[in-house]
């Protein structure tokens, strides 16, 4: 089967587990995952790009905010030592919104990934199809680009429903910039159950 890379956008995939699992995020493997669904298209995962954050810290970190730094840190030294993987951490900035609540959002994340997008020709000039895990418009441009710069297609796993101000309400634009698209159900995250192994518990 031809090979393929995998990008996968963190923060679409964290609120997406969570719906699917009804308010309790779904842990699940990424790299089987990206597998998973690249095999879906009859392609095998080269290698996967993870786009990520580490969890918001305070000048004077809570108890709870170095808890979810540990956590994370973990996770993260685990999926690193596979070399078939590469992390790219952005930063989570704190903003109050135009209601008065705190809210967290993902920064640089989205350039990280263009980044790596801009440069795949020359560091995987086989590779002639990627698989997208996003729902961010932002990256039309530069897959407009690899597309018609680079003869490379673009399949896009993503979410979206028809709900008014829902958090996956999804621009056309997205889809059509893309050479196909297919909607991630909930099987393709409980399909990929975490596989503890000794070598992975410190």
């Amino acid at each position: 089967m031809e090979e393929t890379l995998v990008f996968i956008d963190e923060g679409f995939l964290d609120k997406l587990t969570k719906l699917f699992g009804e308010g309790e995020r779904i842990k699940f493997d990424k790299f089987d995952f990206a597998k998973r669904i690249a095999k879906k298209q009859g392609l095998i995962c080269k290698h996967l790009f993870y786009y990520t954050c580490p969890p918001f810290q305070s000048a004077t970190p809570t108890e709870e905010e170095m808890k979810r730094k540990k956590g994370y840190d973990r996770f993260t030294f685990v999926l690193s030592k596979n070399k078939d993987i590469t992390i790219r951490e952005g930063r989570v900035q704190k903003i109050i919104n135009k209601n008065g609540e705190m809210e967290f959002r993902q920064k640089g994340v989205d350039t990280l990934l263009t980044i790596d997008l801009s440069h795949m020709k020359e560091d995987y000039p086989n590779v002639k199809k990627i698989i997208l895990v996003s729902s961010d418009t932002d990256f039309c441009p530069i897959i407009k680009d690899i597309k018609e710069r680079n003869k490379v297609e673009v399949i896009l796993y993503t979410y979206f429903d028809r709900e008014r101000r829902s958090k996956f309400s999804l621009s056309n634009e997205l889809i059509s910039c893309c050479s196909k698209y297919t909607k991630l159900i909930k099987d393709d995250f409980i399909s990929s159950p975490i596989q503890k192994r000794k070598e992975d518990i410190k």
